[in-house]
Parts: C-alpha cells; sequence; structure tokens
C-alpha cells in the first residue's frame, strides 16, 4: 500500500505527517535543536531563554516568503505545543497575533494555523476573546490529542463514558471553534501501531468517531520508522510510525484500514 505526500505545510511542530490533507512537515519544534518536549525545555513559551519573539516573528516571515508562489504550500503553524510555567493567555494573543500577521504580509496565499497552550491541547480561552487579525478567511486552529493527554482514564474506565467524558473536554478546550465557523485541524494523533495498548487502542475509538462526525482534517505522527539519532540512540525505531524500520514497508496494515473512513470527505461536497 502506498503513501503519497502531496501537500507542504510549513509545520511548527515537526516531524513528517500524514493526514486527509495528506502533508509533509518541516520541523520547526524547538529554536534549540533537541528532542521535545518539557516544561523546562527554555524553549516553551515567549521569552523563555531560548524563545526570543522577535527572532521568531522574523523567522515566520523569511519562511512564508521563500515559499511565496509554491502552489503546494499551503499552511504555516506558527509555534508548537506551547507550554511551562511562563504560559499566559496575554501574551500568547499579542505574540500569535504579531505572527499571524508577519506570515500574512510576506505571502497571502498560505493558511494561518495557530496552536494552543498546553502542548497544544488547550483553546479554551477563545470562547469569551477571539482573535483579532487584518484578515479573514485563512485563519485555522489546531489542536493534539493522544491517548495520554488522558492519563490512563482509558485503560481503567469504562470504554463509552470515558469516551463522553473526553469528548466533552476536547468541545470546551477547542471544538466549539467549529460552531464558530473555524476549521480546528487535529493536527497531532496517533497510536503506537505494535498493537497491545489499551490505551491507544480504545482511544483510537472515540477519536475516529469524532473526526468523523466533525469531517475534520488530521495528522499522523508521525510517517517516521527510524530515527538517525534520537536521544543518543542511533537507529531508534518509532513505534508511532506508519512506516516499518525499514522505511518501506507499512508497520500495521490494520491502522491504514483504521484511518480509511477518515481520509475521506464526510461533509459538502
Amino acid at each position: 500500500m502506498s503513501i503519497m505526500i502531496s501537500t507542504l505545510f510549513i509545520f511548527a511542530d515537526g516531524g513528517y505527517k500524514i493526514g486527509k490533507a495528506q502533508c509533509d512537515g518541516l520541523d520547526n519544534h524547538l529554536t534549540k535543536p533537541g528532542w521535545c518536549c518539557a516544561n523546562n525545555d527554555g524553549n516553551g513559551f515567549f521569552g523563555d531563554k531560548f524563545f526570543d519573539p522577535t527572532v521568531w516573528t522574523a523567522a515566520l516571515s523569511k519562511m512564508a516568503a521563500t515559499f511565496n508562489g509554491v502552489s503546494n504550500v499551503v499552511g504555516m503553524s506558527l509555534r508548537n505545543e506551547l507550554r511551562g510555567t511562563k504560559q499566559n493567555v496575554n501574551d500568547w494573543f499579542k505574540y500569535m497575533q504579531q505572527g499571524a500577521e508577519a506570515v500574512h504580509s510576506a505571502n497571502k496565499n498560505v493558511l494561518v494555523i495557530m496552536s494552543g497552550l498546553s502542548f497544544d491541547t488547550d483553546l479554551s480561552f477563545l470562547m469569551p476573546r477571539p482573535v483579532h487579525l487584518s484578515f479573514t478567511g485563512k485563519l485555522v486552529f489546531e489542536l493534539h490529542w493522544y491517548s495520554f493527554s488522558d492519563g490512563n482514564s482509558w485503560s481503567t474506565n469504562n470504554s463509552n463514558d470515558n469516551c463522553g467524558q473526553v469528548l466533552n473536554r476536547i468541545r470546551n478546550n477547542g471544538g466549539f471553534l467549529l460552531n464558530q465557523g473555524f476549521p480546528l485541524f487535529l493536527s497531532e494523533i496517533g497510536i503506537d501501531e505494535r498493537g497491545g495498548n489499551v490505551n491507544d487502542d480504545r482511544y483510537f475509538g472515540c477519536l475516529t468517531g469524532w473526526a468523523a462526525k466533525n469531517d475534520v482534517d488530521w495528522s499522523l505522527w508521525a510517517l517516521t520508522g527510524t530515527y538517525y539519532l534520537r536521544l543518543g540512540v542511533v537507529g531508534l525505531n518509532e513505534y508511532y510510525g506508519v512506516l516499518d524500520s525499514d522505511w518501506i514497508s507499512v508497520r500495521n496494515s490494520s491502522f491504514l484500514q483504521k484511518i480509511y473512513l477518515l481520509q475521506s470527505t464526510l461533509q459538502g461536497a
């Protein structure tokens, strides 16, 4: 089974990802290179040791201008998984709006994708306070959702009850944006594709049902089979990866069957 990567998103979160909008991403995960992420890694929020907002804004402008006019570059995500002790709503609005305007000024064609707080799991602060920008019609919000976002609740609680409780949290943390007319992009989802992880298996059934009902766009973490070097280990396997360690074989064909429905357009033309 082949996997075609056809659309390039300039992701702020990195790695290779596939989804309904089948895409590849350039890695701008951290300002200081390393394996992401931690609350105290100095890269988490505006003003952290390695996160200068002025440099960040200039870099967004440079990347947007570089890909201006490239037809298969369709979106830029501003920053991945904001986090840490410095994160706060007022600075989120200040700098994310600045970053969005910088991208738009340099490239009028790309979508501008904004991520939330707490490792991109929380956009709830947008419910009472909307974003104000000089442009309309190209703003997208993104969320991340993994089984471990919910602790061990999937393996310890009744699956149906837990799904309902988690979906309430998802709605409150960002799902409400769909009702406000904004696109909501699940820019990171995924499971351990070796099978046998109860948390992952139950979570993924809940996620795919919700995603299909709302016809949201999504991307997987990850396409990657292995890493050349990760945390000092050469050739480390990525068990969340669609590809196996040879980077040719599919790691788990049954997983691709699970996402088949989500690859279809389920609403509209």
